[in-house]
């Protein structure tokens, strides 16, 4: 499974480590030792710094879920094509086999 990020496609363990590593203690404990949080409510902790990063957490998880049935309705539709491109291809192969076949004949 990728996720695209800038213009890069990145796999879905590397989306999951790059989530992982900007975490730096509990979710919603308060500011991390990195001397960042993320916004106010986050900083200050308690319950609703708790809330917040669980609300972040189902956000990113149902995201994730959606770009994977994307990624998913885009692969049928990849497999589709290449179907009919090979059925088209078995086609031509015996037009010509049928048009050599003629030529030897003459």
């Amino acid at each position: 499974m990728n996720s695209i990020r800038n213009g890069r496609v990145l796999s879905l363990n590397t989306v999951k480590n790059l989530r992982f590593m900007s975490q730096l203690g509990d979710l919603g404990s308060g500011a991390g030792k990195g001397g960042g949080g993320g916004g106010s409510i986050r900083e200050a902790g308690g319950a609703f710094g708790k809330a917040e990063a669980a609300k972040e957490e189902e956000f990113f998880y149902k995201k994730q879920r959606e770009q994977l049935k994307e990624l998913k309705t885009h692969l049928h539709d990849e497999i589709t094509f290449h179907e009919e491109q090979i059925k088209r291809h078995q086609e031509a192969i015996a037009r010509h086999k049928e048009g050599v076949k003629k030529l030897d004949t003459q």
